[in-house]
């Protein structure tokens, strides 16, 4: 029922960072759109888990924290002008914590939505592991990293959800 206003923050703040990593949008900036997408889906999060009844529901809040929390941390980090090597590895324990849940949904895909979401499980995935290599371990990969998260946030989820808010 939230997930288009999440999926809908989501895409905002995906597709402004990879603009922000292209040095589209100032440090300064881009700290309103992460803070604000950290509390959105930090409050949906929450919702979920109050109503939780399954651990399936618990799981989908659980993973959705994960994000909010990455973008919680993207908005201290501009404020505070750390250089985000924690960042790197929280991005590590991310990829690996939402990995299965792309294989999983991958392989219960039934239908166009649920193969569609078990791929922008595995594109977050593999975006986050792109965070790590970029912030942890320093690989210089600026560009690929701007343009895998510019994407990501269109295509994963601004499109997404404004495809479920006008359906």
């Amino acid at each position: 029922m939230l997930l288009p206003l999440s999926l809908l923050f989501v895409g905002a703040v995906l597709t402004l960072n990879g603009l922000w990593m292209m040095n589209r949008v100032s440090d300064r900036e881009i700290v309103v759109i992460n803070l604000a997408t950290a509390f959105i889906t930090g409050t949906v999060a929450v919702l979920s888990m109050i109503g939780a009844d399954t651990p399936a529901a618990v799981k989908g809040a659980a993973l959705t924290l994960l994000f909010s929390l990455t973008y919680l941390w993207v908005g201290i980090n501009r404020l505070t002008a750390s250089d985000g090597r924690g960042l790197g590895w929280f991005s590590l324990f991310v990829a690996i914590s939402v990995l299965p849940e792309a294989v999983v949904t991958l392989r219960q895909a039934s239908d166009p939505m649920t193969l569609w979401l078990g791929l922008c499980w595995a594109c977050w995935a593999g975006l986050w592991f792109l965070y790590f290599l970029l912030l942890a371990l320093r690989w210089p990969l600026e560009r690929t990293a701007s343009a895998a998260t510019l994407a990501s946030g269109i295509l994963t989820a601004w499109m997404p959800a404004l495809a479920m808010l006008y359906s």
